[in-house]
C-alpha cells in the first residue's frame, strides 16, 4: 500500500512539474502566466523569457525522471533498484529545488510549498515502501 501511495504522489509531483514547464517554457509571454510568477509587465516578461524557458526545461527533466522511475517500478515491481533509485533521485531533486526557492526570499514560501509538498510526500513514501 505504501508503494502505491508513493507512486501516486510521485505521479502528481511529475504532473505538477510538467505544468510548471508549460507555464515557464511555453506560455511565459502570456499575461495570465507572468502574473502567476509576479512579473509586473510584458517588458519584464520578455526580458526574463530566456531564463524562464531554461528553468522550465529543468522542471520537465525532473518530471521525466520521476515518470521513468515510476514506469520502472511498476514494470519490475517494488524491489526494482533502478526504478526506486531514479524515483528517489528525481523527487529529492524536486524537493531540493523547492528548498532553494525558499532561500530566494520569504515571498517564495508559498510557491516553494506548492512545488515541494508532493515530492516530499512521495519521497518519504518511496523510501519506506
Amino acid at each position: 500500500m505504501i508503494g502505491i501511495l508513493a507512486l501516486v504522489f510521485a505521479g502528481l509531483a511529475a504532473l505538477l512539474h510538467v505544468y510548471i514547464f508549460v507555464l515557464e517554457s511555453v506560455r511565459w509571454s502570456q499575461p495570465k502566466t507572468w502574473k502567476v510568477f509576479g512579473i509586473a509587465d510584458q517588458k519584464t516578461a520578455d526580458a526574463t523569457k530566456p531564463m524562464a524557458y531554461n528553468q522550465g526545461f529543468y522542471n520537465l527533466f525532473l518530471a521525466i525522471g520521476a515518470i521513468v522511475g515510476i514506469l520502472f517500478w511498476i514494470v519490475n515491481g517494488v524491489g526494482d533498484v533502478a526504478g526506486r533509485t531514479l524515483l528517489i533521485f528525481s523527487l529529492g531533486s524536486m524537493l531540493g529545488a523547492a528548498l532553494v526557492l525558499v532561500t530566494s526570499g520569504s515571498k517564495y514560501l508559498r510557491p516553494a510549498t506548492i512545488q515541494g509538498t508532493l515530492p516530499l510526500i512521495g519521497l518519504v513514501l518511496a523510501i519506506f515502501a
